[in-house]
């Protein structure tokens, strides 16, 4: 009763759809879910701060096979978590999922083509050690994304232990925080602080955005309008499949003409700002960045929420350096002062791979910084072992979507040949090794020596383009010289 054909690590949105890709390809596979929290959902349950929404739209954050029928693609957080829960439901996954168990080992055996994965139970349990179980697969899928979910990332601020008031980390918000009539400030300039800053204002007294450096910022509307005209015209799935696809379309435009001309998109950002600003609003200190577009994401504001707050005045933006904390607020290296009553370390996130499952192969330990990345998936000698892992430049679960249609694909091919795993090996010594992820971002500089490298050729290059990987993916074979099948006891 302990094995199954699949163990899904996590179940967030990459979880629960990589389990609905399996219950529609491989009905008859035995699978189990394990997520380590009480409840479904993963970041979309997790993180509970005021506003907490997308910065991607839900026809294309949402699955292939499920549309989006919600009036507003910029969705909040509970909608996004209802969704998942809703698809989890429907196509049954939810009664395979083992909550609060973590995984915290898997060891790989060859001889019989088994992983074994260590178990510890997360509920709380005073002045006992956790209980631990063993659960065995053929095939472990990773879907837990790439950040610790027990904390964030704080910088140590100097004389933070001075101040009188709340600090809080946006992972960690308290149900209880009352923070109406309040002085507060938003430290951090990313998707979570820009999407704070409007949401608190609306009933704190004011709210000031600190960054120490400029982000893009682009408006778009909480509403697709040609979805709605589509779905008058065209049946639910259709109209849908058309809106991601035009969505998808757009997405790459930007990336692409950010790449090749930066300055051309930098004037187009520019002036985006400056039509909901105005002249007035110093443009040039608060969102001119020092870097070309998409070398960080560019943040998302649905229908300009951050723009209106600062016009209105019930927030305001100040890009300076921290010197210290006081008893009553912020000193900066300027000399000026940010009174505070509560200070919100919007600073990001603790990056950290496959849960930290310490992972083993026949024995010896693996360590995941020498492995190589195929197909952005999997990884260089360790077998039958699959990573949901999205995109930075487009919605996530377009990636994982199309990773979870593979993996069914892997199965399929290694059922219909009788091959019982699947590892990828690097044969070329040319291949030259790049950096996992490709985002100049503080949190990602944090950890990518704890990561695995990419290769600069197929298919070990991660390619951050949609069309590319629909090609490599859905249409691509899945046996390739890199990839090398095997049958137990034989090679």
């Amino acid at each position: 009763m302990n094995h199954f054909d699949m163990i899904i690590i996590g179940a967030g949105l990459s979880g629960i759809g990589a389990a609905c890709h399996l219950q529609l390809k491989h009905p008859n596979k035995t699978y189990k879910i394990v997520e380590s929290r009480e409840r479904m959902g993963g970041t979309w349950d997790l993180f509970r701060y005021p506003g907490i929404r997308s910065d991607s739209d839900m026809h294309t954050l949402g699955y292939s096979f499920k549309p989006w029928l919600k009036a507003k693609s910029i969705a909040d957080g509970p909608a996004i978590r209802d969704y998942i829960k809703e698809s989890a439901a429907e196509y049954g996954v939810d009664q395979h999922i083992h909550y609060q168990r973590k995984v915290v080992a898997a060891s790989w055996d060859s001889a019989t083509a088994k992983w074994t994965l260590a178990l510890e139970s997360t509920a709380a349990c005073e002045n006992q050690q956790p209980e631990t179980e063993t659960l065995t697969c053929n095939f472990v899928y990773s879907c837990t994304g790439y950040y610790r979910y027990d904390k964030g990332y704080t910088p140590d601020f100097p004389g933070a232990d001075q101040f009188k008031g709340q600090i809080i980390h946006p992972q960690l918000w308290p149900d209880d925080l009352d923070y109406s009539g309040k002085r507060v400030v938003v430290i951090g300039s990313g998707a979570t602080a820009i999407t704070l800053v409007p949401s608190m204002a609306k009933t704190a007294a004011h709210v000031t955005m600190l960054q120490r450096s400029p982000t893009y910022v682009i408006s778009s509307p909480a509403e697709d309008a040609v979805s709605h005209r589509l779905r008058k015209w065209f049946s639910t799935q259709l109209a849908y499949d058309l809106t991601r696809w035009k969505n998808v379309t757009r997405q790459a435009l930007l990336f692409q003409m950010s790449r090749y001309f930066p300055n051309a998109v930098k004037k187009l950002l520019r002036k985006m700002v400056h039509q909901w600003l105005g002249d007035d609003f110093d443009i040039d200190t608060h969102f001119n960045p020092r870097y070309n577009p998409w070398d960080q994401r560019l943040c998302l504001v649905p229908d300009g929420d951050l723009f209106r707050s600062l016009r209105k005045g019930t927030s305001s933006i100040v890009t300076d350096h921290i010197e210290r904390f006081t008893e009553k607020g912020i000193e900066l290296k300027s000399g000026d002062f940010l009174e505070a009553d509560i200070i919100i370390s919007a600073t990001g996130l603790e990056m950290l791979l496959l849960g930290g499952i310490k992972i083993a192969v026949d024995g010896e330990e693996k360590t995941l910084s020498d492995s190589l990345t195929y197909k952005g998936m999997m990884f260089s000698g360790i077998p039958n072992l699959a990573l949901a892992a999205g995109y930075t430049n487009a919605s996530w679960t377009l990636k994982c979507d199309l990773t979870s249609a593979y993996v069914c694909r892997l199965l399929s091919y290694m059922d219909k040949k009788n091959y019982q795993y699947c590892v990828a090996e690097n044969s070329d010594p040319n291949v030259k090794r790049l950096q996992f992820i490709d985002l100049a971002s503080g949190y990602v500089d944090r950890a990518m020596d704890q990561f695995p490298s990419q290769g600069d050729k197929s298919p070990w290059r991660l390619h951050q383009n949609y069309l590319l990987d629909i090609i490599n993916l859905r249409l691509g074979s899945v046996r390739d010289k890199a990839m090398l099948f095997y049958k137990t006891g034989a090679e």
